[in-house]
């Protein structure tokens, strides 16, 4: 039997918590006190007469009751989002609302795509709104089982990342060194043997520490036989590497997707070295239970279709 005094705040407050990890940043997106998460907190672990985190220096860790709350409580919050936003569809019949989650890396090539796909195949009278979110892997899976998002396009993840989700391979994206037109490397790439080597004399923009981009990349650089870049500016901002490359010598470090609009513009080239195993594996990620509707149906036909044509026609660096 349902406990009538457990409210939506309750439930707010807890999977803020088990989001963020912390009661402080909890506090911060729900726009309150840290003491009233604290005391929402504590009337629901009263109310059910366990406790739902264990507190420390990691922050808060849902306890082997919290994760079991964590499942129905996502799937009520979820459940009850649906029905309020289920109210508001009725006024605009036809009208679908779709929440992607992408990767920042994976966006700029994808995103205009597959909008663009979107329009030329859409239904008369048929409309489907999209809200697109951008975040690290691990965020956008986090509101995935959350059910705040629908869909997630982005990177494998550890198994521990993954419970309750299904993967599916769209695509494997290699790393590209960009740098703008008229760069000192590209003048020295027909004289060099070793054109990495020049590399360390120039800043490197890098993914943040901590990504599995970062990893490949210092990987990159260590079976390369290269020291670690001695200038690097970390970052997982597309639009501040991109302005930063174009208007510098910095070496930009990127995955394909994120910089392929530059390279067929023109705005940033590719140097012509070997990048080999740098391939990491871009899908699909969808909840394990997720039953998709015709319009939820149709967005993944288009996303596997475009994915498709990425593996056909991945331009080849030599």
């Amino acid at each position: 039997m349902v406990d009538e005094r457990i409210k939506y705040r309750h439930l707010q407050c807890f999977l803020a918590v088990a989001q963020h990890g912390s009661l402080q940043k909890a506090a911060d997106v729900l726009a309150i006190t840290q003491p009233a998460v604290s005391k929402t907190l504590k009337e629901l672990e009263d109310l059910l007469a366990v406790r739902l985190f264990d507190r420390g220096r990691k922050g808060a860790v849902p306890t082997r009751e919290g994760e079991a709350f964590l499942r129905h409580a996502g799937a009520s919050v979820s459940a009850l989002r649906e029905a309020v936003a289920s109210v508001a569809q009725t006024r605009r019949q036809g009208n679908a609302v779709i929440a992607i989650g992408v990767l920042p890396t994976v966006a700029p090539w994808l995103m205009p795509q597959l909008l663009l796909r979107q329009d030329a195949v859409a239904e008369p009278g048929a409309h489907t709104s999209l809200r697109i979110a951008t975040g690290s892997n691990p965020e956008l899976l986090a509101s995935l089982r959350q059910r705040e998002l629908d869909l997630v396009i982005g990177r494998f993840a550890e198994p521990a990342h993954m419970l309750g989700l299904t993967f599916e391979h769209l695509y494997a994206d290699p790393l590209v060194l960009a740098v703008r037109p008229g760069h000192p490397l590209l003048a020295e790439a027909g004289l060099k043997a070793n054109l990495l080597a020049g590399v360390e004399g120039f800043t490197v923009i890098l993914p943040m520490q901590g990504t599995a981009i970062r990893h490949t990349a210092d990987s990159f650089f260590l079976t390369r036989g290269l020291a670690p870049p001695a200038r690097v500016i970390e970052t997982l901002s597309v639009s501040i590497a991109r302005g930063y490359a174009r208007q510098s010598d910095a070496v930009w470090v990127s995955p394909l997707g994120a910089v392929r609009p530059d390279l067929e513009s023109g705005a940033l080239l590719a140097l012509p070295v070997s990048m080999a195993g740098t391939e990491e594996l871009v899908g699909l990620t969808l909840r394990a239970d997720m039953a998709p509707n015709p319009a939820q149906q149709a967005l993944i036909a288009n996303i596997r279709l475009l994915a498709a044509e990425r593996r056909g026609d991945a331009p080849a660096l030599a």
